[in-house]
């Protein structure tokens, strides 16, 4: 691989748009790139590492799928299984249909609304989902039942297993069935099934209110020239969630990774499925459980892409390749040039 453009392109995003994150690509188990820009800290100037841990967004979501899988794997769940037969009706919308299966949560085709519609979101996303939180202290909202108020009145927006439809409110639901069925909390699940099997011993969910070393404070730009940059601590809530919010570091991502890719999370049976296309999102890009798959060729690869205010994830694992890539920010806007950039290097 060469890397002198990748070099270029990430200097003129640091110069040109602010980008401020990690960049890590490796092969076979072994680095063949790696590039810090900007700072954890715009405070007190404090550099980004290879080894700061950043907010992921909806990265989370393939924590909560392989969550799912292993109960899966374990026979104390099924895909097919009915949501509502699974959660009591105080831990579930009340407009819940009958018919919503685990399957259907994690392929985004369960039609049921969603408490921040993406679809509709515009180009001020950032502001519209910092938005929610304005009647609703960030405070209250720590685990995945208080996420319910924001959805639970909400009418089905069709019937299970139509098209392809992001939803943020189905992956809080996966959090729930996954509490419900291991008889734990969440986040104990995502530590005991994700990130101690993955090696992955710098990721956790960090409160906002929690100091903890190594961690890049989310930004968000100046809302005019001359003022100064803001944190995300209004932005988003106080705590992860199964649908977005968990932290990591760029190495304890690449191990995610290599752990998922190698059946050591998912059973091999599940994991064939879970690779496997269950709906076409795209010209070359579908879900699979939990997880999208892009391509159909020998440089084909499956992932997933996070945004929160302030945050910004993009992780691949190329399989025939044997190519990781993470691309992490604590910006919003520059990371998807610098992910583009990464994919046009793997792919020459």
């Amino acid at each position: 691989m060469q890397f002198t453009d990748l070099d270029a392109e990430l200097d003129r995003l640091e110069a040109d748009r602010d980008f401020s994150g990690s960049v890590l690509i490796t092969q076979a188990g072994r680095t063949v790139y790696e590039s810090c820009r900007g700072l954890a800290d715009r405070a007190w100037g404090a550099p980004i590492g290879l080894g700061t841990r950043f907010a992921l967004g909806s990265v989370t979501k393939s924590f909560t799928a392989v969550a799912i899988l292993d109960l899966v794997g374990e026979g104390r769940l099924g895909l097919d299984t009915a949501v509502a037969s699974v959660l009591p009706p105080e831990r579930r919308p009340s407009t819940l249909r009958d018919d919503v299966t685990v399957r259907h949560l994690l392929t985004h085709t369960s039609g049921i609304a969603d408490y921040f519609e993406e679809e509709t979101a515009t180009d001020d996303w950032v502001e519209e989902f910092a938005a929610l939180w304005r009647d609703r202290p960030v405070y209250r909202v720590v685990t995945p039942v208080d996420y319910l108020p924001l959805f639970a009145e909400l009418p089905p927006y069709r019937a299970p297993g139509g098209r392809f439809q992001y939803s943020n409110a189905g992956f809080i639901l996966l959090g729930l069935v996954v509490e419900e069925v291991a008889g734990t909390d969440y986040f104990t699940a995502i530590d005991e099934r994700v990130f101690s099997p993955a090696g992955m011993d710098a990721s956790g969910f960090f409160r906002t209110d929690e100091v903890r070393p190594d961690v890049a404070t989310g930004y968000l730009p100046p809302t005019a020239p001359g003022r100064p940059w803001r944190t995300n601590v209004f932005s988003t809530p106080a705590n992860g969630a199964p649908d977005g919010g968990a932290f990591s570091s760029a190495p304890d991502l690449d191990r995610f990774l290599t752990a998922y890719a190698a059946g050591e999370l998912v059973k091999p049976d599940l994991l064939e499925q879970a690779l496997s296309p269950h709906i076409h999102i795209g010209k070359i890009t579908s879900m699979g459980l939990g997880v999208y798959l892009f391509g159909d060729d020998d440089k084909r690869a499956f992932g997933a892409d996070g945004g929160d205010p302030g945050a910004e994830a993009l992780i691949r694992r190329y399989p025939v390749l044997d190519v990781n890539t993470v691309v992490l920010s604590n910006v919003n806007g520059p990371t998807w040039a610098v992910d583009e950039a990464v994919r046009a290097v793997v792919k020459a």
